[in-house]
């Protein structure tokens, strides 16, 4: 399931307000839950496995038992680094 808008080779548009759920998995990779806008109640726009290692957009940061939270504070994308590495930068 992938319904974020291509902005390029392996590299993917997240609006202002996205907010990236970053589960651990128990083997070394994450899933990756995007949600277009944490205040609207709509389904996920994106899931993904592997790790989430370099957020360099504006975003808060709320840890959890289970993983933790980006919440953007500006328009970024998220870029594939390799197989499974995932970086989200300022746009």
């Amino acid at each position: 399931m992938n319904h974020l808008a291509l902005a390029g080779t392996d590299e993917w548009h997240l609006p202002q307000h996205a907010h990236v759920i970053v589960y651990d998995t128990g083997d070394g990779d994450e899933l990756l839950t995007i949600y277009g806008c944490g205040a609207a109640q709509k389904p996920p726009s994106a899931q993904l496995i592997g790790n989430l290692v370099r957020v360099s957009a504006d975003h808060e940061l709320l840890h959890q038992p289970t993983g933790y939270i980006v919440k953007l504070r500006e328009r970024a994308t998220l870029e594939r680094q390799a197989d499974r590495h995932w970086v989200i930068r300022a746009s």
